[in-house]
């Protein structure tokens, strides 16, 4: 076989099982058999004659040739959505919206190297909190949101995109940090850099710390994942959070650790019931997909 031979179906195999963590999942998001994308994996990694999955907790985990592969497949795939749309050259226009952790941590970058891709799409994308992420797409003011929230609205369809476990977050050299599993008694008597009262989680820990009759200090409390994550690395104690977006892969000045029992977390695209979704927006929610890697705390989710 030609090395410089190439097969568009391996490299969707390749996309859709690092974006879903699994060749089950990337055979449902591709309508093909779980053989069917283990025999194109297998084949690629014979025909580069590299490694591009690790098997862990029974999750498939890219290498990092995988990741390198998939980021340089970006304008193969944005390529292909333009040759499916290649005799409208009228510039199309998205109009996006995330609360500040998604937007910041997440989405820009991604924004940026759809954009690189697509010059003939324009995006105007707004920061705002989780209530105005609804209310803009129930008004029709945006065609795509991102939120963390789950709120059942008439009129707007939240379309599955990441499931989170609950993490805790400390300074490497926290005495916690030698546990590979927090829990809520170990938490006893720890400073504390909690969500403010207006997260649902924020009750959930609570509960959870009275139950086993421990106490914890919360020496200061904060409105995003972010501010929090960044106190704890200015020493103010541990924060138990969602790890995504807010925490960025190979941080080495932070110890991050699964957190028992499990608060769960899910990230959703928001769309409007009311309307269709244009073909830049499904192209972006394509985009953010299969860009979007899982690891050992979250994994992707598909739509019903």
């Amino acid at each position: 076989m030609r090395k410089n031979w190439h097969s568009v179906r391996e490299y969707q195999a390749l996309r859709a099982t690092i974006s879903g963590g699994s060749t089950t999942s990337a055979a449902r998001r591709l309508g093909l058999t779980q053989s069917a994308i283990s025999r194109s994996i297998s084949s690629l990694e014979t025909r580069l004659g590299k490694t591009l999955f690790q098997r862990e907790s029974g999750r498939l985990r890219p290498t990092d040739e995988a990741i390198q592969l998939n980021a340089r497949l970006d304008d193969l795939f944005v390529a292909l959505d333009q040759i499916d749309g290649e005799n409208d050259q009228r510039q199309e226009t998205l109009k996006l919206i995330a609360p500040p952790t998604y937007a910041h941590r997440f989405l820009v970058t991604r924004v940026a190297s759809f954009l690189k891709a697509n010059p003939n799409i324009f995006i105007s994308f707004e920061i705002g909190t989780s209530d105005e992420v609804v209310t803009g797409i129930l008004d029709n003011r945006f065609d795509l949101g991102i939120t963390g929230v789950e709120l059942t609205r008439t009129g707007l369809n939240l379309i599955p995109f990441r499931n989170s476990q609950t993490v805790c977050v400390m300074k490497p050299d926290h005495p916690l940090a030698k546990k590979k599993i927090i829990r809520p008694e170990d938490l006893d008597g720890q400073d504390i850099v909690a969500l403010s009262s207006r997260h649902a989680r924020r009750a959930q820990l609570e509960r959870a710390i009275a139950e086993v009759g421990a106490k914890a200090h919360v020496v200061a409390e904060t409105g995003t994942t972010v501010a929090a994550i960044e106190m704890v690395r200015a020493g103010l104690g541990l924060a138990v959070v969602s790890p995504f977006p807010a925490i960025q892969a190979n941080e080495q000045d932070l110890a991050v650790r699964l957190f028992e029992p499990p608060l769960q977390y899910r990230t959703y695209f928001a769309v409007s019931d009311h309307r269709p979704l244009s073909r830049v927006a499904r192209a972006f929610m394509r985009h953010v997909r299969l860009t979007t890697p899982g690891d050992s705390f979250d994994t992707a989710l598909t739509a019903d």
